[in-house]
């Protein structure tokens, strides 16, 4: 009895060790893709920036206004910051990473842009799933 009970616990053990280093790994493939955004529109490349969403007509974005699909936020994007100097330095605090299940996360954070003539900062939510293998965000909560 007692080596079934230890057969038992080290396979939750196992179980719960590989599910944390599953968590692990997926936390930071998610936060690469910020990093990589960051990178990008630091680089004034917004089409580069865009490839850490889903380039979906399902995608949502919420600013002052709501924006639908992949294509709808690229063109909102370069309306809003037509050049590098509208850009600025771009700069993310993650405040909370939580994981709804295997392939979705909820990323809750700051945003800090630095300009010449003004610093603009607000919060954001963005919820990441896993698409194709991929993680990306499929929806972006900014104010």
């Amino acid at each position: 009895m007692k080596k079934i009970i230890g057969l038992l616990l080290l396979s939750v053990l196992f179980q719960y060790t590989n599910a944390q280093s599953k968590r692990s790994a997926d936390e930071k493939e998610i936060r690469s893709v910020l990093d990589n955004q960051v990178v990008a529109w630091n680089e004034a490349n917004i089409d580069k920036f865009m490839k850490g969403y889903w380039k979906s007509d399902s995608i949502l974005f919420i600013g002052r206004k709501i924006t639908s699909g992949w294509d709808s936020t690229l063109i909102r994007y370069k309306k809003s910051y037509p050049d590098k100097a509208a850009m600025g330095k771009l700069r993310f605090e993650i405040l909370r990473m939580d994981f709804t299940s295997s392939n979705a996360c909820l990323v809750t954070g700051k945003y800090f842009l630095t300009r010449e003539k003004d610093n603009p900062s607000g919060i954001f939510t963005l919820l990441f799933k896993k698409k194709k293998g991929q993680w990306v965000i499929v929806y972006d909560h900014t104010s």
